[in-house]
């Protein structure tokens, strides 16, 4: 069978099974953006930024945006410095629209009173550059169209001085199969079952001690190796993941089906596609990120539970990420197909740690184990039957909101896993 064909069919009955249960997405009217706006300050400059959705965007500028893949992203600077600031437009995005190209892409062919009037509000809305001292200046830098989440990087400069900040800014519409209330801020585990390691010892045991795979929602059967352990939160984790260009998941409801759908027969993109649940901790995942490659079969992927431990009182995450690199039929699925996994599972994990060296807030990683090693002679299968080998080790990485250079990174934990002791990377102990 052809493989375009087969893709199709497989998107089909992925839609067949699950578009009868699958639900329809809340609606988003509120156009208030600024109320979830995220603010940070450093020194005498303060700054505030929300990211709007596709129906805020419409009012504000009167005209669909999203429909071109534009993204407004409004700023608000309040200097009380003693020198001007300059904001820097391609520190949000290298490849931002100036006011005048977005406003081209609506009236290409109109009158000439029509395009004026628009390039008019276009640049009315747009931040105006210097932010003067004792000034508050607000307005919006049109970005290229993320959903769900963005990073939002802001760069100043003045005279001799810059402030950098970097910002998770959440976006309304995208239907993610994550709970921010939940999971981000008020946390899922009450306060007397957290326990906070401060010591590596301690804090490598533990990991050591979790289970070593993910199950089926019974948690009769093992699947997929729990090899990722990720420290930290909204302020350095995340931003660092978004930065790195991964993007969450959608939900598994109808519109999303489709999407998959439509990706597989025109052979694009899909870079909110959903995943399967897999289980720990007696739920499904809390959070899946992914980074996918230019057809909707391939991805790099990983799920994220939230944990009872924290590390120096930071969030700790047990993850599982692996390699898509096709799709096919099974019978393990009540999809009746499933993406097939690269069975190096460890080049994942590998890929992910040098992805997040450059996000700038990687400032530990090590390794610890818990997973159980699987050679390639024997492979272990994950639920879905698709074979996988791998070192046994958990990638640990830890973030932090300082930026940190390459050189900068510490290694740590994995002591009694290299030949050498743990002190660098070396040969793992047989």
């Amino acid at each position: 069978m052809h493989r375009m064909v087969r893709h199709a069919l497989a998107a089909m009955a992925i839609a067949a099974a699950l578009v009868g249960c699958a639900s329809q997405p809340q609606s988003t009217t509120s156009l208030d953006y600024k109320s979830r706006a995220v603010t940070r300050s450093d020194g005498g400059l303060g700054v505030s930024t929300a990211v709007l959705s596709a129906a805020e965007s419409e009012a504000v500028y009167g005209v669909p945006l999203a429909n071109k893949s534009i993204q407004p992203v409004w700023v608000e600077v309040k200097n009380r410095e003693d020198r001007a600031y300059y904001l820097l437009s391609p520190g949000l995005d290298p490849n931002f629209f100036p006011a005048s190209e977005a406003a081209e892409a609506f009236f290409p062919g109109g009158t000439q009173d029509e395009r004026t009037a628009l390039d008019r509000h276009f640049r009315r809305l747009a931040f105006r550059n210097p932010v003067a001292p004792g000034a508050t200046t607000s307005g919006f830098v049109l970005t290229n169209l993320d959903e769900g989440f963005k990073f939002v990087n802001l760069d100043l400069v003045a005279d001799g001085r810059s402030r950098h900040f970097s910002v998770l800014a959440i976006v309304p519409g995208l239907r993610t199969d994550y709970h921010i209330s939940e999971v981000f801020r008020q946390g899922i585990y009450p306060p007397e079952d957290i326990v906070n390691y401060t010591d590596d010892a301690s804090f490598q045991a533990a990991l050591e001690a979790l289970p070593c795979c993910v199950t089926n929602e019974e948690g009769s059967r093992n699947g997929d190796p729990l090899n990722l352990v990720i420290v930290g939160g909204l302020d350095d984790a995340f931003p660092a993941f978004a930065r790195r260009g991964w993007r969450g998941t959608e939900e598994k409801w109808s519109g999303a089906i489709m999407k998959m759908v439509h990706s597989a027969l025109a052979g694009e993109r899909y870079p909110y596609a959903p995943v399967s649940d897999l289980y720990l901790f007696g739920r499904a995942q809390d959070l899946a990120l992914q980074k996918a490659r230019d057809n909707v079969h391939q991805r790099n992927h990983l799920r994220l539970w939230l944990s009872p431990m924290q590390y120096h009182g930071k969030k700790v995450w047990i993850g599982q990420i692996s390699r898509d690199i096709g799709s096919r039929l099974t019978v393990h699925t009540a999809t009746l197909t499933t993406h097939k996994i690269d069975p190096d599972v460890d080049e994942a994990r590998s890929a992910l740690t040098q992805d997040m060296a450059y996000s700038v807030t990687l400032a530990k990683f090590g390794f610890v184990k818990g997973v159980g090693a699987a050679p390639k002679s024997a492979p272990r299968e994950n639920l879905t039957t698709d074979p996988y080998y791998t070192d046994g080790l958990r990638c640990v990485l830890v973030f932090d909101p300082t930026h940190t250079s390459l050189a900068q990174i510490e290694f740590f934990l994995s002591k009694g896993i290299y030949e050498n002791d743990g002190q660098s990377p070396g040969r793992v102990k047989p």
